[in-house]
């Protein structure tokens, strides 16, 4: 198989997935909450530096991720609780101590907590002893929450060939890391199945606006779209439509209203539920068993 985890299959052949909830179409709203730190260079950028050459710290660029934890949360957690609507935080563990205010709103309006690394600038591959490192992320946010995540988004969604069998192996139910479907599909692990949760690489604001940089409304288009294609398909069996938010984009001043649409318009259908990963993952386990 091309695919060393997931063995392949057309999703137009596979076993019908029921209704969750009675709904065919169910969206994951992921909030990627990151710690970027400051002496470091920085892993995405708005502002290049004159004559190109980089700096540490890099306060332009460092500024525009801090405003998303300080301005750009704020709005997105008053919106989702107006609305009283579940979301799940992509979530580094290093946020605990950067932002102790903002990792204790996200855990008091009952967000869900998935493993997202220790700090944006290091990915799985970037650190020498990536077991440890998962262990100490796991074990932090389980003190700070009172639950041990179920879910792993590896930051940049990178892994090394070992990362889900040592995420199985610490307990981790699903990753998003592996956007191959828009169904939940089993993976193999050295430790026993791992579910792949569906994630978003096209309609995700980091892509769109960090990297793709289009005009603000480009998102909402996308999801129009998805939406409306996804409303035919999943008569045939329910889908997963996630979409990937982060505060220092989505929710500044000029383009918080368009997250705001793409929330109405979701909320307009009558095939959308709304669900964390857990409850996705838990509905999945349940309706299509773990081979073997």
């Amino acid at each position: 198989m091309a695919n060393p985890r997931i063995p392949y299959r057309l999703s137009s052949e596979r076993a019908p997935l029921p209704p969750f909830k009675g709904r065919r179409i169910i969206a994951h709203l992921v909030v990627n909450v990151e710690h970027w730190q400051f002496e470091s260079a920085m892993p995405r950028t708005i502002i290049t530096p004159p004559h190109g050459r980089e700096t540490v710290p890099d306060v332009p660029n460092f500024s525009w991720a801090d405003y998303g934890m300080r301005a750009g949360l704020p709005r997105i957690l008053q919106l989702l609780a107006e609305r009283k609507l579940p979301a799940s935080t992509s979530f580094n563990a290093g946020v605990i101590d950067a932002y102790p205010q903002a990792a204790a709103a996200m855990r008091d309006a009952g967000w869900e907590f998935i493993g997202h690394g220790m700090h944006q600038v290091a990915t799985n591959h970037a650190i020498s002893g990536e077991e440890a490192l998962i262990a100490a992320c796991m074990d932090k946010i389980a003190r700070f929450t009172g639950t041990r995540p179920r879910g792993w988004l590896s930051p940049g969604l990178r892994e090394t060939v070992d990362t889900p069998d040592l995420l199985k192996k610490h307990g981790i139910d699903y990753v998003c890391d592996w956007v191959v479907d828009d169904r939940p599909s089993w993976m193999t692990t050295t430790q026993g199945p791992l579910v792949a949760m569906p994630y978003n690489i096209e309609i995700n604001d980091s892509i769109i606006y960090a990297i793709e940089r289009h005009a603000t409304g480009e998102m909402a288009k996308r999801l129009a779209h998805t939406l409306k294609q996804f409303e035919s398909e999943s008569q045939a069996s329910t889908m997963v439509l996630a979409i990937g938010l982060h505060p220092h984009l989505i929710s500044v001043p000029h383009r918080f209203h368009e997250l705001v649409a793409m929330v109405d318009l979701l909320q307009a259908s009558p095939a959308v539920a709304f669900a964390t990963g857990s409850d996705i993952c838990s509905w999945y386990q349940s309706v299509e068993p773990a081979p073997g």
